[in-house]
């Protein structure tokens, strides 16, 4: 070994020595722990990832075809999206072309176009933040059915066809999977045919409330019944004096709503969100058209509420 090379050593092994010796009075939370360290972040979202992320969930966020999707499906969407910068001027879709991208945009302005037979082109609407355009083509395998060009320059978030499809049938696969399994645990819904909770599965929407939320107020008009798929559920009730009271909480499998969707009643109580909750939620055609073959259970089972007596007396 050379000079240097004994040099360059000893120079590593005092770096080596600086850098495994923790500042004075630190806590050392690894401590007789054996733990490997990496040059990449411990933290898998860096910080450019985690504005990109942010930026996505912001343009998804206004669009009507996100609004309702599960949190899972939102997170597949925003990690396949793809960021494409426009000029101004530049036709991102020719009308008759091969549909290969959904795109939404993030900035930015864009008008779309119409050309039948041989009349110029028809400017038939204009997209500008949130907005989405290309979706047809994608959904039914169609040629492009209009012509899109950018008003001003412009940043798009792309999705590819073949991610825009299967995450479309995946999710409504997958969501129907997912509530089958949960409604067959459900004891109002346990006499129902298979084909019946397959209908039902198909019309809920799964909405996720955060720990304090209201998820219904007493008093308020009543459109939605729900079914309580994680979480808790805490039970209020002000009577005519104005004291509040509290009943037992509802958990996994309980549901609530009904009262008010049979007997067109507003709301006789009101149910606050414990620690992060998961419900899925149907609207009140959908409960009309759907659990008529339970109704009577359910009429029944509000007769004989043991948990809040009182949300009864309107059945």
């Amino acid at each position: 070994m050379t000079v240097d090379d004994e040099t360059a050593e000893e120079a590593r092994d005092k770096f080596n020595s600086l850098v495994s010796m923790p500042p004075v009075g630190s806590v050392q939370p690894f401590a007789g722990r054996r733990f490997s360290v990496s040059a990449e972040s411990m933290n898998p979202t860096t910080e450019p990832e985690y504005k990109k992320k942010f930026r996505i969930r912001e343009a998804l966020d206004n669009n009507f075809l996100f609004k309702n999707m599960d949190e899972d499906s939102y997170r597949d969407v925003i990690d396949a999206m793809e960021e494409k910068r426009v000029e101004k001027g530049q036709s991102v879709i020719v009308q008759g072309g091969v549909g290969d991208y959904f795109y939404i945009v993030e900035r930015g302005s864009f008008d779309i176009f119409v050309r039948k037979g041989d009349a110029p082109p028809t400017l038939v609407a204009t997209v500008a933040d949130s907005g989405s355009f290309g979706e047809l083509a994608l959904m039914y395998n169609a040629p492009r059915a209009a012509t899109v060009t950018a008003t001003s320059d412009a940043t798009l978030w792309a999705l590819d066809r073949i991610t825009f499809r299967s995450l479309l049938m995946e999710r409504t696969s997958r969501k129907r999977r997912l509530y089958e399994r949960f409604l067959e645990t459900v004891p109002l819904l346990k006499s129902l045919e298979s084909y019946e909770r397959q209908k039902i599965a198909d019309a809920l929407e799964s909405v996720t409330y955060e720990d304090n939320d209201a998820i219904v107020k007493q008093g308020d008009p009543g459109d939605d019944f729900f079914l309580i798929e994680q979480g808790t559920v805490r039970v209020y009730k002000t009577d005519t004096n104005g004291v509040s009271r509290e009943f037992p909480p509802l958990t996994q499998g309980g549901y609530f709503g009904e009262l008010a969707l049979m007997d067109n009643q507003p709301r006789q109580a009101s149910l606050i969100a414990c620690g992060r909750t998961k419900c899925a939620r149907m609207s009140r055609d959908a409960f009309d058209r759907l659990l008529g073959p339970v109704i009577n259970i359910i009429r029944r089972e509000a007769g004989n509420y043991t948990h809040i007596p009182s949300l009864a007396n309107k059945s």
